[in-house]
């Protein structure tokens, strides 16, 4: 357990409904605010949040929704270093590059801390912006080196909810107990390779970036992600503080999903198959005393009486707020996908290789056989991971980088076979790609399953809001 109790906080009052927290830049802070403002809990997704801010810089921040949140950081400086070197007033040539972010390391400079902690905050910040309701964001633990100071810089704009799967967020409760006192947090560090009794830890000291502490924060709910049971009872029993409740993920939800238990093995489709063992008891869930909610395939009237009469608090809906108005996927992107949909010509692959984690990850598909050839790289670098060196320090790879560049830092080339880089991939369905020799980084769209059968509530439209969404639900 953590060493500090955890602050007093205000009772956050649970709604039915929990927005899900999708990918790059598609649960912005457009469709968090739209959600909370209509009585329900929106949720801004973490991932990458700081190269996303600093491409909206780049494109000129239209709006000036972006400045307007930094200039409330209350970090003094922070904003202005980070408004000259990125803003750009008449936006970025479509054929100049975006300039890059440095990509995370263990260590990092304080100028790289205070730009991450800034972009979770200009998150929150403007999904708070005009009302009380409350507004969650989403961290994968799986990406970890970024984690603390994202929850630091949310916590910063008064984030009401962390929602993380994903991996096993067993420390985060507690550093978030920590954090809310600007106190030093740690996380431990996966290390591929690392000796037995050999320990990495990720640190962040709040105090570092001030010059004078300020008043505790409001320590937010936290709503961990689970695919199981078991793990549920475990984060209850042994996380290093306060579990507030779970998110229930089944396979059939966008993004990654946990791979089924025991050996993997595909269909003839070359798909994951899941099987009883997958399935999760709600006796247990309803005998640890929390609330939860059902995710994956939960996106019907019928899912949500479902869930409440099997004992759930509600459910948390992904796919249909993505393809909403207010969502951060690209009007084209919207309008290709729907018009599939509405014609009942979309299908969904749950791809097992596609991933550099080794997760099984949703991908829509389009068929685009026009789109240019996807570059091996990684300039982004959120899902590398760690290895010791020869030299007793630590280098970073990711299967979805140059496969001799791969294979040189210790990796197999078997574990790059079929390997993207999502990071990348997915910035270019939000309207944010890297602009390369070859092209515009091609884009890769992710979807859970219900997203084939969203024919009953689009009878036959193919634009909608948040609202619209939300009224069919508990219609």
């Amino acid at each position: 357990m953590s060493d500090v109790a955890a602050p007093p906080t205000t009772a956050l009052t649970f709604p039915p409904i929990i927005q899900g927290g999708m990918g790059i830049g598609v649960s912005n802070w457009r469709l968090a605010r739209s959600v909370s403002m209509a009585g329900h809990l929106g949720v801004v997704s973490g991932t990458a949040i700081d190269t996303v801010l600093v491409r909206r810089l780049q494109d000129g921040d239209p709006g000036g929704h972006v400045r307007r949140a930094m200039a409330h950081f209350p970090m003094p400086g922070v904003a202005d270093a980070v408004l000259g070197r990125y803003f750009l007033e008449d936006g970025r040539p479509e054929d100049t590059p975006y300039a890059l972010v440095p990509m995370y390391r263990r260590r990092m400079t304080r100028s790289r801390v205070e730009l991450a902690m800034l972009s979770a905050f200009v998150e929150v910040w403007l999904a708070k912006e005009g009302h009380r309701q409350p507004v969650g964001i989403n961290l994968l633990t799986k990406v970890q080196m970024p984690n603390l100071v994202l929850l630091y810089g949310a916590m910063l704009a008064g984030v009401d909810a962390i929602l993380m799967g994903a991996g096993i967020p067993r420390d985060i409760p507690g550093a978030l107990n920590q954090l809310a006192e600007h106190q030093p947090a740690a996380l431990k560090l996966d290390v591929v390779g690392q000796a037995r009794g050999e320990e990495s830890l990720l640190t962040l000291d709040p105090s570092e970036h001030w010059d004078t502490l300020p008043a505790p924060l409001h320590r937010p709910a936290f709503l961990a992600i689970v695919s199981s049971h078991s793990l549920a009872t475990m984060m209850a029993r042994k996380a290093s503080g306060q579990v507030d409740g779970f998110i229930v993920e089944a396979p059939t939800a966008g993004g990654h999903n946990a791979p089924p238990r025991g050996a993997m093995k595909l269909d003839d489709e070359g798909e994951p198959i899941y099987g009883d063992r997958d399935a999760v008891d709600l006796s247990v869930l309803r005998d640890l005393g929390l609330p939860f909610w059902l995710a994956g395939g939960a996106g019907h009237p019928d899912r949500l009486r479902d869930a409440l009469d099997a004992g759930a608090h509600g459910i948390q809906v992904g796919t249909l707020f993505a393809y909403c108005e207010e969502s951060g996927f690209t009007p084209d992107v919207k309008r290709r996908v729907l018009d599939r949909v509405v014609r009942g010509e979309l299908a969904i692959r749950t791809d097992p290789f596609v991933s550099p984690t080794g997760y099984p990850f949703k991908v829509v598909q389009l068929d685009e056989d026009d789109a240019p050839a996807r570059e091996r790289v990684c300039d982004i670098g959120g899902l590398r991971v760690a290895y010791p060196t020869d030299r007793g320090t630590l280098g970073y790879r990711c299967p979805a980088e140059p496969v001799d560049d791969y294979v040189r830092k210790g990796g197999e080339a078997t574990d790059t076979e079929g390997r993207s880089c999502l990071c990348n991939a997915l910035l270019s369905v939000v309207g944010q790609p890297q602009v390369r020799a070859c092209g515009a980084e091609p884009p890769l769209i992710t979807s859970g399953d219900e997203l084939a059968a969203m024919g009953p509530f689009l009878a036959g439209r193919t634009q909608y809001s948040a609202r619209d969404v939300l009224d069919w639900l508990v219609a």
